[in-house]
Order: C-alpha cells, then sequence, then structure tokens
C-alpha cells in the first residue's frame, strides 16, 4: 500500500514574509506566534514578517523561525492529511518529531533555540564555511576532501540528491576544495562557497555537539509515532533513545538526504510527499532523487485554504 511522508525544510529555505498571511488570517497562527515570541525571548515574528533579511538569516534566528512557520502549516493541516512518516533536512527534523509527538512545540522551540544559538558559538569560535559541489559522485567528493585537507577539516556535509553534494570544515580547506574540484580529472560543473555563518555538519560543530547533548538529555520526549527517517543513518527510528541519538549526532554528522528519501520510497512505500514550510527546496531535491513520487507544497494560507476546501 502505497504510504505519504511530510518532510520538512531546514537552514537555507527562509524567506522575509514567510508566515505573515497565516498570522493575518489564522486566529491560532497569531497565537502560536505569540507564544513563540515569549520562548525565544524575541520578536521572531516580526523579523519573518518583515526581515530585514540579514537578520533571518543568522542562525539562531533562522532555524527557530522556519521551526515555528512549519508547525504552524501542521496545525492548520489539522487531520485533513495523515503521514505515515516523516523526515526533516537538518533543523527540519525538529519539526518532523513535534508532528511525531516525539516532544511537545514548546520543548522543540526551546531545543531549536538552543542548536541555533550553540551553532552560532561555534560558528564564531573557530570559523568556518561550505561549498556546493555540484555533478561528482559520492566517491568524487570524499577523495576532493581527503586530498584538500592538509591536517585541517573539510568533509561532506550533506548528500542532498544526485551529483548534489555539500562539504563544510575550515575556511582554507573548503577553498581548497574548491578548486581541486575545479581541476581534471574532475571538472565539477559548479563549485561555490556558501554564504553560511559557520562549518555545519562537520567536526567544527563539536563543541555545539556536546551541550546539545546535556539540552536533549534534559527534554522530555516520548517514542515517536511514527517512524521519523533520520538525516543520520538515513533509516527510520521511534524509540525515544534512538530518537536523541540522533539528533545529537546529526550536528557533526552528513545528512544523507538522498539515502533518506531513497529508503522511503523503496523501504518503506512512500509515494507521496509533502513539503511543510517555507520554499520548496525539498521538493526540487526529492524530485532529483526520483521522479516518479508525488510532490505536493504547503507554504501559504492560500494553500491551507485549497487543503480545507
Amino acid at each position: 500500500m502505497s504510504k505519504t511522508a511530510f518532510v520538512f525544510p531546514g537552514q537555507g529555505s527562509q524567506a522575509v514574509g514567510m508566515g505573515k498571511d497565516l498570522h493575518d488570517t489564522f486566529d491560532i497562527a497569531k497565537q502560536i506566534y505569540a507564544d513563540a515570541d515569549e520562548i525565544m525571548e524575541m520578536p521572531l515574528s516580526r523579523i519573518s514578517f518583515e526581515g530585514p533579511s540579514e537578520i533571518l538569516t543568522q542562525t539562531h534566528i533562522t532555524q527557530p523561525a522556519l521551526f515555528v512557520h512549519s508547525y504552524i502549516l501542521l496545525k492548520l493541516i489539522g487531520e485533513s492529511i495523515i503521514a505515515d512518516a516523516a523526515a526533516g533536512h537538518s533543523l527540519g527534523e525538529y519539526t518532523a518529531h513535534v508532528y511525531a509527538r516525539s516532544f511537545s512545540f514548546e520543548n522543540g522551540l526551546r531545543l531549536v533555540k538552543k542548536r541555533g544559538e550553540l551553532m552560532k558559538v561555534s560558528g564564531l569560535k573557530r570559523p568556518g564555511t561550505m561549498a556546493a559541489l555540484i555533478g561528482l559522485t559520492d566517491e568524487q567528493v570524499n577523495e576532493i576532501c581527503e586530498k584538500a585537507k592538509e591536517d585541517q577539516i573539510v568533509e561532506p556535509a550533506n548528500f542532498n540528491a544526485p551529483g548534489q553534494i555539500v562539504i563544510s570544515g575550515d575556511v582554507d580547506a573548503v577553498r581548497r576544495a574548491i578548486r581541486i574540484a575545479k581541476e581534471e580529472p574532475y571538472k565539477c560543473k559548479l563549485a561555490k562557497e556558501l554564504q553560511v555563518s559557520g562549518a555545519f555538519h562537520s567536526d567544527l560543530m563539536q563543541s555545539s555537539s556536546e551541550e546539545l547533548k546535556v539540552a536533549l538529555e534534559q527534554t522530555h520526549m516520548n517514542d515517536s509515532v511514527i517512524p521519523i527517517f533520520t538525516n543520520i543513518e538515513a533509516s527510520p527510528v521511534s524509540n525515544v533513545e534512538l530518537i536523541r541519538n540522533a539528533l545529537y549526532r546529526q550536528l557533526m554528522a552528513s545528512v544523507k538526504w538522498h539515502g533518506l528519501i531513497g529508503n522511503m520510497v523503496n523501504d518503506h512505500n512512500v509515494s507521496k510527499f509533502y513539503e511543510i514550510g517555507s520554499g520548496k527546496v525539498l521538493t526540487g531535491l526529492i524530485k532529483r532523487i526520483n521522479p516518479d513520487v508525488e510532490l505536493f507544497n504547503i507554504s501559504s494560507a492560500e494553500d491551507i485554504k485549497k487543503l480545507i476546501q
């Protein structure tokens, strides 16, 4: 029997103005934004609606802003669509767990707030960067990282789709990798440094990871009611200890998005994906991974109205 999955975006999907139509249309959205502003101790709603972009794109603000936006959409969807499994890209894995009732929205937001702050601090303590490499195999990217290391850190951070991989690490090492990727024998189609504030999903996040582990251990959690396919293993978990462990390890490990979607389709019979949140990044990636699945986006008040009708 074919199944449905919800997927939730992560950093990079944010856009100034996101959530404003929901806030202006639905009372529940207004209430959730008010609660979120209180937990965050800052006007998260105003920054989401009005920007400026250079503030919204700061890690410690982007993450909670995306998390709250996706959660409001979930509340508005209600029982109109029921997912059999879920996943999220990096930060989005937290939203998936709120949907699967592993932890409450409030606890999830506190964790996301902590995670964003820790990642920001790690980026300041040990500056790093990330780069997208397009048109290479996993093996080639691993090879390039090995060649570029020179006693520094550079490693694959996101296996997003076939031929679409992001690397992460020390600034010089990442730039060396970009240079190597453009040369023979690789001749990478595109090798481009990304505008990020740290080397996410690499060993440079170690100090964040250890502190996040403490926060995860102190947060009340349950077994999830549906399987969550994790970034770290690309396979499903529902046990509370495995959930904690996956979220802790996720910060320093590669996001195996390509494998995760493949496993959802092949092992779990998922044939319908709903991307719930800002943008269409994941929809684009899933289309590249498997062009045969059905894809939907829910990101606006308009989408919710259509669904309810």
